[in-house]
């Protein structure tokens, strides 16, 4: 399995979108700060995630959310989230 997912940084409360054959061990590279997209917004915070079968569809859902259809998908999706946050 290949998993698209989403991070909230609680520094700045942006989101990053990557994909990982390892969700668990790519998680816990960006909390300790060895991923160097994220270092700078730490702590960070798994908020979304999708399995996929093969890597090819993990990286083309990884573009999509990270276009803008993708992020109102997301802010749709997640609408609770968004709504408890504040």
């Amino acid at each position: 399995m290949f998993y698209t997912y989403v991070l909230l940084s609680l520094k700045d409360y942006e989101l990053y979108t990557g994909y990982t054959k390892d969700l668990k061990n790519r998680f816990n590279q960006h909390a300790s700060g060895q991923v160097k997209s994220t270092m700078n917004r730490l702590p960070v915070k798994l908020v979304y995630y999708e399995a996929c079968l093969n890597q090819h569809d993990a990286t083309r859902r990884e573009k999509y959310l990270k276009s803008g259809n993708g992020k109102i998908y997301l802010k749709n999706r997640m609408r609770e989230f968004w709504n408890n946050l504040s």
